[in-house]
């Protein structure tokens, strides 16, 4: 796809993730929204930014911060020809996003 529609089509893919994914980084686990949700940028697992598949498999929802440690963890790997290193935090997350997801779908209104 050419780069001219690059921000049209950055544009469809981020409301997408926007609507499937929660607001919360998938690395750091920080909480999203409102006037802070511009800091949240969506991943390409695969580095193929033309590869969009519509239930979002290959996007991840990342802050700037963790989006770009995650770039600069792919240039540092092929400037080295090694394989990137895989993407462990430094202590464990005690985060869990999706922790009481079960109790939320049997709530019934």
């Amino acid at each position: 796809m050419a780069r001219g529609n690059q921000p049209q089509r950055e544009q469809t893919y981020r409301e997408r993730a926007l609507k499937l994914f929660p607001w919360i980084c998938a690395h750091c686990g920080r909480d999203f929204d409102g006037k802070k949700l511009s800091q949240l940028t969506v991943h390409h697992k695969d580095h193929n930014h033309d590869n969009n598949p519509p239930d979002g498999s290959n996007w991840e929802l990342l802050c700037l911060y963790c989006h770009d440690n995650e770039h600069q963890r792919y240039l540092t790997a092929d400037a080295s020809d090694e394989a990137p290193p895989s993407r462990q935090p430094d202590r464990p997350s005690t985060f869990t996003p999706f922790a009481h997801l079960a109790d939320l779908l049997k709530y019934k209104t």
